[in-house]
């Protein structure tokens, strides 16, 4: 991979920290509903507030999906692992502390690999986890500003998390956002989280930070919250060129935690960053350490679907597909399934990933809609490719019985016949057409015999008109080849 890009001479380095809301239906110690949209502190129980006489118990299909992440980014699955008392004071924050996992989290280590197009270079890139841990989300405080007050929605508090921490390996807001997106891949792929980052189901923090080449690590400023991409890149690119013109100014960075406002597009610091110290962990006296046997990671990862970088391996071997090529196909599941039935169907498997990758793609962009719901089917794609494959259509013919497909003016052999796009595959008829051509463009001729090899493009273009576009490009130029010598 190439150095990395500096900004105004300066390296951008990046980690981040995400909370993935895990998909249970109760709480990671309590019973009550995790559902979302609920009338405020309707679904906040006593266990979740810590209220006396009560006591956390844990929620055994949390741990089972941080044990399935882990499976699904080649971490190590902690046999042992213990939960702490996290301490701060905070409106949202019902206990005064948060159940979290400190010293020895569940996952420990792992990696998340996808592709990154710098300038005209596709790069492989991987990014280092250092852990991901288990802990229980906070309340919400809500601030009514035509009011002048704000309140506390305690629902949310005890939600089920598993926080996933990088280390600092990412050196451009391109690289954070495409990271940002594989992980959310591999949490919905794999049905651990649904990812719904409107509703906060999966929340990104970034650390920040810049430094000259080959020096010690910056001071890092956390940007918390990012719930789209899009404001991931923006708040990123802006708090690098905050950072830079800070210290360009004589100033220090100082540790902290800050918010993006998209309406200004710029980071505010919310309040100074604490550190580990400052929360003063202790193991929580009313939960045994996290016992997880071998058998127990052997059942949950016979029971999991196919990952999507072992369905990528097995693409291109199954296939003969380039990595770049499979890592795409295998973006979700829906369009991993469109590609293989399509392939399976037509026996051209590079055909159908060029296929969706490109038309299938673009039309599916243009009008904002899930593979799921384009009008063209696995099917009816292998059909089309089978047509381009026998020589019934050429390329150009075929993108225009795609749209018809796509309009659902019918099927393939009834576009092809409705628009008259077979191939003229009659090498009598058409070399006839080529005979005229050379005739009335002797001038072609001559500069193509004298060596002059784009004069064949003159031929070529004049021969593809008279056959009103029918002739296959292929069989002209072997023709043409063949009577010029």
């Amino acid at each position: 991979m190439s150095a990395p890009k500096l900004v105004q001479g300066y390296e951008v380095v990046i980690g981040f920290e995400t909370h993935a809301q895990l998909s249970t239906k109760s709480k990671i110690f309590s019973r009550a509903s995790v559902a979302f949209g609920a009338e405020p502190n309707t679904q906040a129980c006593a266990v979740d507030m810590a209220l006396p006489g009560t006591l956390p118990v844990m929620n055994i299909g949390a741990v089972e999906r941080a044990i399935e992440f882990g499976l699904g980014v080649n971490a190590h699955i902690a046999e042992r692992s213990i939960f702490a008392r996290k301490n701060y004071f905070y409106p949202d924050l019902p206990k005064g502390y948060q159940i979290s996992q400190f010293e020895i989290p569940v996952v420990q280590g792992g990696e998340v690999s996808f592709f990154l197009e710098v300038g005209k270079e596709t790069v492989h890139k991987t990014v280092r986890l250092e852990r991901a841990h288990l802990e229980e989300d906070a309340g919400k405080s809500l601030h009514e500003d035509f009011i002048g007050q704000s309140g506390i929605d305690l629902n949310r508090a005890g939600t089920p998390l598993l926080e996933i921490v990088t280390q600092p390996d990412m050196r451009s807001s391109e690289e954070a956002v495409a990271y940002a997106k594989e992980l959310h891949k591999i949490v919905t792929w794999i049905g651990i989280c649904d990812g719904n980052m409107q509703e906060g189901s999966f929340r990104c923090d970034a650390n920040v930070s810049v430094r000259k080449p080959g020096a010690p690590l910056g001071t890092r400023r956390e940007i918390k919250n990012l719930n789209s991409f899009k404001f991931m890149q923006q708040a990123i690119d802006y708090e690098v060129r905050w950072q830079i013109d800070q210290i360009e100014d004589g100033h220090a960075i100082e540790q902290a935690t800050v918010l993006f406002d998209p309406d200004t597009g710029e980071t505010r610091a919310m309040r100074t960053k604490e550190d580990a110290a400052d929360y003063r962990y202790f193991p929580d006296p009313d939960l045994p350490p996290l016992v997880i046997g071998r058998d127990w990671v052997e059942r949950v990862k016979s029971e999991m679907a196919e990952l999507p970088r072992v369905m990528a391996e097995r693409f291109v071997k199954d296939y003969a597909l380039p990595e770049y090529d499979a890592t795409q196909l295998t973006q979700s599941k829906a369009t991993a399934a469109y590609f293989e039935a399509t392939a399976k169907a037509c026996g051209q498997a590079k055909l159908a990933s060029n296929w969706i990758m490109g038309e299938v793609s673009r039309r599916l962009n243009a009008s904002e809609m899930a593979i799921e719901q384009a009008p063209v089917s696995a099917a009816q794609l292998a059909a089309l490719i089978g047509r381009i494959s026998d020589n019934t259509i050429s390329n150009n013919a075929a993108r225009q019985v795609f749209e018809g497909l796509w309009n659902q003016e019918g099927e393939v052999d009834a576009i092809i016949e409705s628009k008259g796009l077979k191939q003229m595959n009659d090498t009598g008829e058409l070399e006839k057409i080529i005979d005229d051509v050379l005739a009335a463009n002797p001038k072609n001729v001559e500069e193509f015999k004298a060596g002059n090899a784009k004069a064949l493009n003159g031929l070529v273009g004049p021969i593809m008109k008279a056959s009103k576009g029918k002739a296959n490009p292929a069989q002209v130029n072997a023709l043409l080849m063949k009577k010029l010598g």
